[in-house]
């Protein structure tokens, strides 16, 4: 009997943000940005606040313009990866149970398969800023979760950065440990998608 296929969802919204950075690799010891935080694009065009086809109401100002990215996001049914696009960057994350042993920062065979696939997407978008970044739950100590989720980024940035064999990227590799949790750290469902890590890249550009 075959398994059905994985199922996907998809959800569009907006966000203004850009993921890409651009520090050496190992993983930093005291990350300072939080992840997917920086400022939005300046808009375009000047706006004339001044224009009467705005008709702002008596003493109304404008706010400050700003350009919002479209942001696409696709999960597996089974939540073991997740893919956001935005018209400039890639996410791609990988709950740590898909990479790793319990509390262990050792990889597979499958999950360097699967980081491999991401190192080809890397290549096929010629992107030459990577970002890894690991997470953890709120289970146990801060310090703990710091410093697994450095080990576990620092092992899939040597995955991805042997696959690529390129010393035109430059690579940012991060441990956030509980900090930045995706979902509900009150239940297992929850933690199980916070325990994750995350490989972000510009898109090309058209």
């Amino acid at each position: 009997m075959t398994s059905p296929p994985r199922l996907l969802t998809a959800v569009t919204l907006f966000l203004a943000t850009t993921l890409y950075g651009t520090t050496p690799a190992h993983a930093d010891d005291d990350p300072n940005d939080p992840p997917g935080t920086e400022p939005s694009a300046s808009a375009p065009v000047e706006v004339d606040p001044n224009d009467p086809d705005l008709k702002l109401p008596d003493g109304a100002t404008l706010a400050q313009a700003k350009v919002l990215d479209i942001k696409s996001v696709v999960e597996e049914q089974s939540g073991d990866e997740r893919r956001e696009d935005t018209n400039t960057s890639v996410t791609l994350a990988l709950q740590a149970e898909v990479l790793f042993g319990k509390d262990s920062s050792k990889l597979g065979a499958e999950a360097k398969s699967r980081i491999r696939g991401i190192a080809d997407e890397i290549r096929t978008q010629n992107a030459t800023r990577v970002r890894v970044f690991g997470f953890t739950d709120d289970l146990g100590s801060s310090a703990h979760g710091d410093a697994l989720s450095k080990r576990r980024a620092n092992a899939v940035h040597d995955v991805l950065s042997q696959s690529l064999n390129d010393a035109g990227i430059t690579y940012e590799v991060r441990g956030y440990g509980e900090q930045y949790p995706i979902a509900d750290n009150s239940t297992e469902a929850g933690r199980k998608k916070n325990r994750r890590v995350e490989v972000s890249f510009p898109r090309t550009e058209p």
